[in-house]
């Protein structure tokens, strides 16, 4: 294997790639990176079983070939080399020789048998969507995944397609988080489960350079495919029942409030100062005729925020854990939310005044011992 190729493209690629190497394994091919020469480009590819990485960049090939090297320590060499043009070529010895300017290094590599065959998704379903669209489904609800390990299945996002329409729906058994969007084309109807940690690497990965661009999703049994032209991510789906989350949302409402947005959140964050100071993080809602009133209290102090409101039905008094409701708010762009309730025990929902259909977060409130 020999070619040249640009140090900033070698980078880049290097540093998307490498996200998908093991951190901690027995099997040390998995934390190398390979690189596959052929005609004019060269393809770097990451793996660790669950995850997939392709990146590829246009190179000079004079001999196609292809090795695996080591990941950690090649990402880092060649990141301080992103100003020159980069001359890899491999050796008998089975090392990499590295020339730049009048420079070269020499890194030990491995076998490329020994790396994980990538495989291609047999007859999978299609899904195309609006590369904004993808990473809003994505940000608007992985905050909501479970992160330990009694419920693998919540440990990932529920995707549905029906009616052109695509749903992400994640929840931790404390919260939940759903978002809709349109597509431009599917199958009529499917549904997978994707870990949230390949998600997260998708959401950063996916170029977005124009708000119309669209992108392919392909689905099989067991993978689910993006490619993204010059990458290709793929990632397994998780395996098991995604818990029926319609029977979880309320259905009737005994308060309403209307409140804007940006009031809350801020009297929130600073009401979170002292929150956080506490075990519980608890804010108090007290709602009485056109007032919210938030307050928060620790061994240090207490804070007390009131906000103007819309208010329909009944006068209440709830509380929350801060960050469950801080972390709805950051996803939230709408001027104004409803915030419905049912009762001082029973799960509020929080969804746009505008469109109701469109997101809809639910957090199950802390019970207030007075």
């Amino acid at each position: 294997m020999k070619l040249i190729c640009e140090g900033l493209d070698l980078s880049d690629a290097v540093l998307k790639v490498i996200r998908a190497t093991a951190t901690r394994t027995t099997n040390p091919i998995l934390e190398g990176i390979k690189l596959k020469a052929s005609e004019d480009t060269l393809t770097l590819s990451a793996t660790d079983l669950e995850i997939s990485i392709e990146k590829t960049i246009p190179a000079d090939v004079k001999i196609q070939g292809e090795v695996v090297v080591p990941g950690k320590f090649f990402a880092d060499f060649v990141k301080k080399l992103s100003n020159e043009q980069i001359e890899l070529s491999l050796t008998e010895q089975n090392t990499i020789k590295i020339k730049y300017t009048d420079s070269e290094g020499y890194i030990q590599c491995m076998n490329s048998d020994e790396f994980p065959i990538i495989k291609d998704i047999n007859s999978p379903e299609k899904v195309t969507i609006k590369k904004s669209e993808l990473k809003k489904l994505i940000d608007k609800t992985i905050f909501s995944v479970a992160i330990d390990d009694a419920r693998p299945v919540l440990k990932g996002c529920l995707f549905e397609v029906n009616n052109n329409k695509m749903t992400s729906v994640a929840l931790d058994g404390y919260r939940l988080a759903m978002y809709k969007t349109d597509v431009t084309a599917s199958t009529e109807k499917l549904n997978c489960i994707v870990p949230a940690r390949s998600l997260s690497e998708i959401s950063k990965l996916i170029n977005v350079e124009n708000e119309d661009e669209t992108i392919d999703i392909l689905i099989g049994q067991n993978h689910l495919l993006i490619d993204d032209g010059s990458i290709r991510i793929l990632t397994r789906l998780l395996e098991g029942e995604f818990i029926n989350y319609k029977q979880v949302i309320p259905t009737q409402t005994s308060t309403t409030i209307l409140v804007n947005k940006a009031q809350l959140e801020d009297g929130l964050e600073r009401a979170s100062l002292l929150a956080r100071m506490d075990k519980n993080n608890l804010v108090r809602f007290d709602i009485r005729d056109k007032i919210l009133t938030l307050t928060s209290a620790s061994n240090i102090g207490n804070v007390t925020e009131n906000i103007t409101i819309s208010l329909e039905g009944k006068d209440l008094t709830i509380a929350f854990n801060a960050r469950y409701l801080s972390d709805c708010m950051h996803t939230i762009s709408d001027e104004f939310i409803k915030m419905n309730f049912t009762s001082q025990i029973a799960p509020c929902t929080i969804c746009s005044a505008e469109d109701s259909e469109k997101y809809l977060y639910l957090i199950l409130p802390v019970r207030i011992v007075d």
